[in-house]
C-alpha cells in the first residue's frame, strides 16, 4: 500500500485550497510543468487554463497571481524537503553523520516522489534553484513575510542549525550557515549547468563533487579552533 503524503500549506497563499479539487490539482501540477519548460516570466494564467481545459477566471479562483502560486509551489517544495530531512536523519544519532546527510540531500538531483501523485518534485526542484529567488526578491517581501509566506524556508533552516549545533555547539553561526548550505548547493548547481566559468564543476557534472565541496566548505567552519 502506497502512503500519501500532505502538506499543509498557509491558508494566505491562496484564495481556494487547491488540494481539494481536481482543477486545483491540475492547477499546480501543470503550472509546475508549464514554469520548468518556459520558465516563470513566460507563464500565464491564460496559457495554463488552455493547456488544463478551464477559464483563464477559473485559475483565478484558486490563485491571486502568478506570484502568489510561485510562492506556494516554492513554500510546498521547502515543507516537503524539511520532511525528507527529518525522516532521513530520525534515527541517526552520530551528529555529523546526520549533517552529511542533510548536505547530500541538498546537492544531489531530486526524483520524483509517488507519495504525491500531482507534484513533480524532479521538476519542482528546478523550479526552486533557477526561479526560488523571485519569490522574495520582491518590493512586498516584508508584508509577505508578515503574513508567514516564507515560514516553511525558515523552519527548513531551523531544522538544519539545529543538527549544525548539535556537531558544533558553541558555533556562532548556525542559521547563517544553514541557509549558505541551501543557497549554495543550487547556486553551484545552476552554474555547473549554465554559467560554467563560475564553478569548479562544469567539466563533470556530478553531484558528488558539489558534495564534497559542500562538506569541505561545512565542517571546515565548525571544527574547533
Amino acid at each position: 500500500m502506497k502512503m500519501k503524503l500532505q502538506v499543509i500549506m498557509n491558508d494566505d497563499l491562496f484564495l481556494r485550497d487547491p488540494e481539494h479539487t481536481e482543477l486545483g490539482r491540475n492547477i499546480v501540477k501543470y503550472s509546475i510543468q508549464y514554469i520548468h519548460q518556459f520558465g516563470f516570466e513566460a507563464f500565464t494564467f491564460k496559457k495554463l487554463a488552455e493547456d488544463i481545459g478551464t477559464t483563464e477566471a477559473g485559475v483565478y479562483r484558486y490563485f491571486e497571481n502568478k506570484h502568489r502560486l510561485l510562492t506556494y509551489i516554492t513554500a510546498w517544495y521547502w515543507s516537503w524537503l524539511e520532511y525528507q530531512i527529518v525522516f532521513q536523519t530520525n534515527n541517526v544519532n552520530d551528529p555529523v553523520i546526520k549533517l552529511k546527510k542533510v548536505i547530500k540531500l541538498l546537492a544531489t538531483a531530486v526524483q520524483d516522489d509517488d507519495q504525491t501523485s500531482h507534484v513533480n518534485e524532479k521538476l519542482l526542484h528546478n523550479i526552486v534553484i533557477s526561479e526560488g529567488s523571485k519569490v522574495y526578491l520582491t518590493k512586498q517581501v516584508g508584508e509577505d513575510n508578515k503574513q508567514q509566506f516564507f515560514k516553511p524556508y525558515k523552519e527548513l533552516c531551523s531544522v538544519i542549525s539545529a543538527i549544525i549545533l548539535e556537531c558544533s555547539p558553541k558555533y556562532k553561526y548556525p542559521r547563517s550557515l544553514a541557509t549558505t548550505i541551501i543557497e549554495m548547493a543550487h547556486l553551484q548547481n545552476f552554474f555547473m549547468n549554465n554559467l560554467p566559468s563560475l564553478t569548479d564543476f562544469s567539466k563533470t557534472k556530478e553531484d558528488s563533487d558539489i558534495i564534497a565541496f559542500l562538506n569541505d566548505l561545512v565542517f571546515s567552519s565548525i571544527k574547533k579552533r
